[in-house]
């Protein structure tokens, strides 16, 4: 119940003992000429690259969990292709050698003061910050939630506390209803909430329990995909292997004890539907981080109010951001990250000379839509919906070679590359194709 309450606040992610940086919990007052709030994949990443730039003298990462994930492989995870163990490894091992690891959680951000103040007291200055602390989870947002968690058929890829739980309940499937959800606010990896469906789909075709089962896709978006060139292939998927998707159907309820699910219709205020479940899959409601939300950084919603094109802050010119945490318009997914890395260490590099930011971000995204147990659509898209395609195929056609990408090739990038601040920019995937044809 413990590690359920937990799910209620989601923190970027990774050890606490290593001899290869140093590391403190001091309530003295620092300084570093760059912080870096949180240890995900944007704040590893930059702290790696602003290493490079200023010395890991200079440099400190605020980030208090132990552990690190490769998030996006949580998909696999939870249609038992991948093990939890194989997504995470310690903070310790993932970040850059020499950086001051200050093992807090950030309270608050004061851009007026340049200071930042943990949760262990301490206030941390800087000359300049990149914020990464990512989005929240808000399970709480639906009733029965997360304590529904304790109850066995139920699961969500969002979480690992609960990502094995999704697995347990695709094996333990009998007959009945499988039940896919997905939230009426913005989520990152937008592709996943269905991609488990997909595999679900392939699991009971494999176990022969296909034709007892009826899975059904509850989204609140008013289409299956946001890019129509993708989401005409899903929707040939979805026909061809008679799956029922609804549109606009809002998850907000779970009575887990009875294996009920309560939706609402966005477009009949009012209206509410009760589906029993045998299986059912939570993608819950996401947020801006709480943090970030209570400073002046945040937008009107509470975002990280960045420049679309330099990552650079509105108001503050000190101050950066990156990944899930930020205003940009784009899909927050590991691959923008990816992107806007390199797009970031540009900008800060023209900062720290007094010269105009002349790197733009476009909006790079990108979601490997897994559709089976071996077969990928990898959807590659800018700000303007406009796909923006890596390799020189028809990439809204299911493909063997997107999953070995999807499942064997990115998360090495993403730990030997990635983290290391070696690899990144605009199309990530463009730079293994060049890699391949040299």
């Amino acid at each position: 119940m413990a590690a359920l309450r937990r799910l209620r606040q989601c923190h970027p992610s990774g050890l606490a003992i290593s001899n290869l940086h140093t590391s403190s919990r001091a309530s003295a007052k620092q300084h570093y000429k760059m912080l870096v709030l949180g240890g995900g994949s944007g704040g590893i990443t930059m702290g790696a690259r602003m290493k490079r730039m200023m010395g890991a003298e200079n440099v400190a990462v605020v980030e208090p969990s132990e552990m690190h994930y490769y998030q996006p492989i949580w998909t696999l995870v939870g249609a038992g292709a991948k093990s939890v163990a194989s997504s995470g490894r310690t903070t310790a091992s993932v970040m850059p050698t020499g950086v001051k690891w200050v093992k807090s959680s950030v309270q608050e951000i004061n851009p007026d003061t340049n200071t930042v103040r943990t949760d262990d007291g301490t206030e941390i200055s800087y000359e300049y910050l990149i914020v990464a602390l990512g989005l929240q989870l808000h399970y709480e947002k639906i009733k029965g939630l997360p304590e529904g968690f304790n109850h066995p058929k139920i699961g969500s890829n969002y979480s690992v506390q609960t990502v094995e739980k999704t697995w347990k309940a695709l094996q333990d499937f009998k007959e009945g209803n499988a039940v896919f959800s997905f939230p009426n606010t913005p989520v990152k990896c937008a592709g996943a909430p269905q991609k488990i469906m997909y595999l679900s789909d392939a699991y009971l075709r494999k176990t022969g329990k296909r034709e007892k089962a009826n899975i059904v896709y509850n989204t609140s978006l008013p289409v299956l995909f946001g890019i129509k060139k993708y989401a005409d292939s899903l929707w040939d998927i979805v026909k061809r292997r008679d799956l029922q998707v609804n549109l606009r159907q809002n998850l907000i309820e779970v009575r887990a004890d009875k294996q009920e699910a309560v939706f609402e219709n966005l477009d009949k205020p009012g209206e509410t539907k009760v589906i029993e479940y045998e299986m059912l899959h939570v993608t819950p409601p996401m947020g801006p981080n709480l943090v970030v939300k209570a400073s002046p950084l945040a937008d009107e919603v509470g975002w990280l109010d960045v420049n679309k094109d330099t990552l650079q802050h509105n108001k503050y010119p000190n101050v950066f951001g990156i990944g899930d945490c930020t205003s940009l318009p784009t899909a927050k997914t590991g691959a923008a990250v990816a992107a806007q890395s390199a797009v970031l260490n540009r900008t800060i590099s023209k900062i720290l000379k007094n010269e105009k930011p002349d790197k733009k971000y476009d909006g790079y995204t990108s979601c490997p839509l897994v559709t089976s147990y071996n077969t990928v659509i990898l959807a590659e898209f800018d700000y303007n919906g406009q796909p923006l395609e890596t390799f020189p195929i028809n990439q809204a056609k299911e493909r063997r070679s997107m999953y070995h990408m999807k499942a064997d090739v990115m998360p090495h990038l993403y730990w030997h590359g990635l983290l290391r601040g070696l690899w990144g920019g605009p199309g990530p995937y463009r730079k293994i194709f060049h890699l391949g044809m040299k």
